[in-house]
């Protein structure tokens, strides 16, 4: 009996030697305090201690980079979804005016071009702005100008359609006779409240040539561009020849939108 326990005692003196040996070399190999003696040979103890430790670096750091991805990825989703949601919920800025059948008469002359000042053309001011195919959204229609209210790049437009007609060799009008073969123009003007005189943005022409035994003839004028404008600008639109626009609403109209 008082070999068995003395075997006993031993068997538990020497575990326990190994597991101290095992744990000072465990925590020399990652203090370093025992790095000369230790040869960097597969199979080692403490060569199989610092790979495992290794690895475990490696997978924490890859998971943290791999979290840190995730979250700056969600945060630019969700940057994105938010200027998204704005540019939807922002008024959109846009008018489209239209032709309004006013007489023959009283636009003969067009309205009074500005004295003293470059601007070609009479302008065209009785625009429609709220019934049939026009609209105004945060843009005002005032004596035939639109008035911008938020600064950006804005797309401007306009489009008139002259429309001539012709009498017989008898009863030739004589305004008709003059007008053919005139170019018709069309300009669209901007106006800034820091400058004095209008800015011509754009003109377009057509030539109006005609054979004496047709009716009537029909010419439109066309055309848009890019333009950036402030608070308070204001656009219009002038012809060569008021008298011969046709103002149905959808042959003749002026507009302009926000792009950015």
């Amino acid at each position: 009996k008082k070999k068995s326990s003395r075997r006993g005692g031993l068997q538990i003196i020497l575990r326990s030697s190994i597991k101290e040996t095992f744990a000072r070399s465990s925590v020399s190999c990652l203090t370093g305090t025992d790095l000369q003696s230790i040869t960097d040979v597969r199979g080692d103890l403490c060569w199989q201690v610092t790979q495992q430790v290794h690895l475990l670096i490696e997978k924490s750091l890859s998971q943290q980079r791999q979290r840190q991805r995730l979250r700056q990825n969600s945060s630019e989703v969700k940057d994105e979804v938010s200027q998204v949601l704005l540019s939807l919920s922002r008024p959109k800025v846009a008018a489209h005016v239209t032709g309004s059948y006013v007489p023959k008469l009283e636009r003969a002359g067009g309205a009074p071009v500005f004295a003293g000042r470059r601007v070609y053309g009479q302008k065209i001011s009785w625009w429609e702005g709220r019934k049939g195919l026009a609209f105004l959204q945060d843009v005002q229609l005032v004596d035939g100008e639109l008035v911008v209210s938020q600064p950006g790049l804005y797309y401007v437009y306009a489009q008139t359609y002259f429309r001539h007609s012709h009498l017989g060799e008898d009863g030739e009008d004589s305004e008709e006779v003059e007008d053919r073969g005139k170019p018709l123009l069309q300009y669209i003007y901007k106006k800034m409240s820091s400058y004095p005189a209008p800015i011509l943005l754009m003109k377009t022409s057509r030539t109006s040539c005609w054979s004496r035994g047709s009716q009537y003839s029909l010419h439109s004028a066309h055309q848009g561009g890019l333009f950036p404008l402030t608070t308070g600008d204001r656009l219009f639109v002038t012809v060569t020849n008021a008298s011969a626009v046709d103002m149905d609403e959808e042959t003749s109209f002026f507009g302009a939108f926000l792009i950015s």
